[in-house]
């Protein structure tokens, strides 16, 4: 099924009988064909602990079941559309930069304190993310949403990968992040904020990193 991008703000699906996409309530533009849009109260396939995990965290990201047969074209707020296919992997994303996936992906919830400890909380606190973030996990497509693009930065066991954690969007493969303090960093770069943190994600897979730190 998938995803084909009609450009870099809009994605178009095909849905088959028997086979089911979940999408963000609001994001479909137009659609053709027999096509269903149902609430999903329970939080996609991730169940009632992935609901409670997000609401704990204040996360919560109301999805739509879409079913039936046709074609539905995905957008949301202008936003840059990023289609992410898994082959078996799990990709990390925030439950608020999910545009749309397909109904072959497990859903859950990752407690960013399991990936680094007291750092990863601080971590979740400090990007605005909060505690808790998606995960999706098995074959099949993603479309997720960011500001002004997307780049993709391999992560390599030689070659970890560091990010202000503004920016960051998404991580597939088996990684694993921490928060690290860089003193003087921001100001060394001409962007001295205040915020003198950074992600650092190292292992295996890949970061999806957006062109700005503007939260959606």
């Amino acid at each position: 099924m998938g995803f084909r991008e009609i450009n870099s703000k809009m994605v178009e699906a095909t849905v088959a009988p028997g086979q089911r996409l979940f999408s963000q309530r609001g994001a479909m533009l137009a659609y053709q064909g027999d096509v269903s849009f149902t609430p999903n109260m329970a939080g996609g396939q991730g169940g009632i602990m992935s609901m409670i995990g997000r609401r704990v965290a204040d996360e919560d990201a109301p999805l739509m079941t879409v079913e039936g047969s046709g074609t539905v074209l995905f957008g949301h707020g202008g936003h840059h559309i990023q289609v992410i296919n898994l082959s078996g992997d799990t990709l990390c994303v925030e439950a608020d930069r999910l545009l749309a996936f397909e109904g072959t992906l497990e859903q859950g919830t990752v407690f960013l304190g399991a990936q680094g400890g007291v750092m990863g909380m601080v971590r979740g606190q400090v990007s605005g993310q909060g505690l808790f973030t998606t995960s999706l996990k098995g074959h099949g497509a993603v479309a997720v949403m960011a500001h002004g693009g997307v780049f993709e930065i391999p992560i390599t066991p030689q070659r970890p990968v560091h990010v202000d954690p503004q920016a960051y969007v998404a991580h597939h493969g088996e990684v694993r992040n921490r928060l690290s303090t860089a003193l003087g960093w921001r100001d060394m770069v001409g962007r001295g904020s205040g915020e003198a943190f950074q992600l650092e994600l190292s292992g295996s897979g890949a970061v999806y990193v957006q062109a700005s730190e503007e939260k959606l």
